[in-house]
């Protein structure tokens, strides 16, 4: 079984923080959004552009529109509605998305940009490669038991399925049609790992959550389970 890192891909145009959006679905994260525009802000010099998908009822919309976020707010759908629409609201070359509970690092902002000028179409963000001790167990469990799955199902080495930190080309995200909601994290890897684009995974540090988690661990678990089966035998099917 291969990894998911491909040949070394071929380099193209050098893209800079010029060239970065930085999108995220938002729901009721007031507690942590600032901190994470801020550090966006510093990280890439305030030239990446930021779009938040927001279906909040609390500040979270106010408080990143006061960070010049780009916010675009629809009704609650659930977690891959959001980030979908945010994923397809950017309008540069370089697409990278990110949580906004604070759990994921900006200052490495950077090595995804470098990966990505290194020719890499998706780079993928792998929190469990030091061990991700700030996640719950029973989630690090599921997140192997994930990745375990989708490296079975591909014939390539997954370590992380889940992640919400990658970095991707805009076209591929516009050329590829998105289907699922909780499952999306997972389907924003295996389609285009399964459609021969040039993957790589990064290790990453994970941090402690800010504010409350909404996902219930079970219900969401087996939906994330079933999108990669599906996901994975429609590439195989195409």
């Amino acid at each position: 079984m291969s990894d998911a890192t491909a040949a070394e891909p071929v380099t193209g145009d050098e893209y800079t923080f010029d060239d970065v959006s930085v999108v995220m679905g938002t729901y009721n994260e007031e507690a942590a959004i600032g901190t994470v525009l801020d550090d966006i802000d510093r990280v890439t010099d305030g030239r990446a552009s930021v779009v938040c998908v927001d279906g909040s009822s609390d500040r979270t919309a106010e408080i990143a529109r006061d960070h010049g976020a780009r916010v675009i707010e629809q009704e609650p759908q659930g977690y891959g509605v959001a980030v979908r629409a945010a994923v397809l609201a950017a309008d540069r070359p370089v697409v990278v998305t990110t949580d906004c509970d604070d759990t994921y690092p900006m200052d490495r902002l950077p090595d995804f940009l470098d990966r990505i000028n290194d020719g890499y179409d998706v780079v993928s963000g792998d929190r469990l490669y030091w061990g991700a001790e700030t996640m719950p167990g029973f989630n690090r469990l599921g997140n192997r038991a994930f990745a375990a799955v989708a490296s079975a199902l591909t014939g390539r080495r997954i370590h992380d399925t889940t992640t919400g930190m990658r970095a991707y080309r805009q076209e591929l995200v516009q050329k590829i049609e998105w289907t699922e909601n909780t499952g999306l994290s997972a389907e924003l890897l295996l389609r285009p790992l399964m459609r021969e684009y040039d993957v790589c995974e990064l290790p990453i540090e994970y941090g402690e959550r800010a504010g409350e988690t909404t996902l219930d661990p079970i219900q969401g678990g087996l939906a994330i389970g079933k999108s990669i089966v599906k996901v994975c035998l429609e590439e195989r099917l195409r």
